[in-house]
């Protein structure tokens, strides 16, 4: 707690333009260091969230950056978070490849004294606040519908997740699988598959999936590589007519399979904006300050949040950021 009040006065020195001493005869305290860690830098994904985290730290004066191992793998993803806690980060933003394994790591961290906010984890326990661009649950819906309307309301249906463990992607094809038993009663699940976040398994399992499967009408995935492998599976098999693929995705991922009808939806965030506003928050717990119910982080899609509570206690914070894009607006989202 020491800690963050020290923060808490620097990042409203920072922010006025004040020089602000630490203290009598010590050094000036430098600026607070925001660190978000992601499932992997190997992914345009993360690349296009690290421009919002840049963003945020020219626009905030402190230092942000973004850090995250070359695959996704929670192992050193873990890693990562020991080693900036071993140099007393003032906050860390963390993306989990895997929830319940970043738990006792982002425990340790808060217990240290450093701010944790995490981001595609809303059932997360052990942190400050969680940021999500949106209600997981209506999400999943939303992608279930847009499947559904394109498989014409019947056939079957497989779905993806990057990991068993992730726990937005859970949320998502639970909902979705709800929603599709309510109202959509001809259509039928197959199998849920783990793409462990890399287009090529997906792309194999893809493969296996039309051989077993022939009469599969419909794809929905969750991790940005899921429709890519899925869909370039299809394309090669000339089945792009008659199977629907509908799932997270981004245009410098799907972009070709969108234009040639591989790939029928592609849905997203902008995963700048998220990194922006999840460092919003983070700066703001640093700083004391009070977040509320409806108020506005400042940030598009953020601008009239929903302040909730998980099960576990965990206060999580919900925007209204989801976007849809096809093959006639793709260019509208260059990342």
């Amino acid at each position: 707690m020491i800690k963050r009040a020290l923060i808490a006065v620097v990042a409203t020195a920072l922010i006025v333009g004040v020089v602000f001493a630490a203290g009598q005869g010590e050094d000036a305290r430098q600026e607070p260091t925001l660190v978000t860690v992601v499932k992997s830098v190997a992914f345009n994904w993360f690349l296009r969230m690290e421009t919002g985290v840049e963003q945020f730290g020219a626009e905030y004066a402190v230092r942000a950056y973004m850090e995250g191992p070359s695959v996704a793998d929670s192992a050193q993803q873990i890693a990562i978070i020991e080693n900036l806690i071993a140099q007393d980060v003032d906050a860390i933003i963390n993306v989990p490849y895997g929830v319940e394994e970043h738990e006792p790591v982002q425990q340790k961290a808060m217990e240290a004294g450093i701010v944790v906010v995490t981001h595609e984890a809303s059932s997360v326990r052990n942190a400050d606040y969680d940021v999500e661009a949106f209600d997981n649950a209506s999400y999943g819906e939303e992608m279930m519908r847009e499947l559904a309307d394109r498989m014409g309301a019947a056939g079957k249906y497989i779905m993806f997740v990057g990991s068993l463990t992730n726990a937005s992607h859970n949320e998502w094809t639970d909902a979705a699988r709800a929603l599709q038993a309510r109202e959509f009663g001809d259509l039928e699940f197959v199998q849920l598959y783990e793409s462990k976040e890399d287009h090529e398994v997906a792309y194999t399992i893809m493969r296996d999936v039309l051989r077993a499967h022939p009469d599969i009408k419909g794809v929905y995935g969750c991790a940005a590589g899921d429709v890519v492998g899925a869909g370039r599976a299809i394309e090669e098999a000339g089945l792009s007519d008659r199977i629907a693929v509908v799932g997270t995705s981004i245009p410098s991922y799907a972009g070709e399979l969108l234009a040639s009808g591989a790939v029928d939806l592609a849905m997203a965030w902008d995963p700048a904006t998220a990194g922006y506003a999840a460092n919003v928050v983070a700066r703001m717990v640093l700083a004391g300050e009070d977040i509320v119910d409806g108020m506005d982080l400042g940030v598009a899609g953020y601008e009239s949040i929903q302040l909730t509570t998980n099960a576990n206690g965990t206060p999580v914070i919900y925007g209204s950021a989801w976007i849809k894009i096809d093959a006639d607006n793709m260019a509208d989202y260059p990342f």
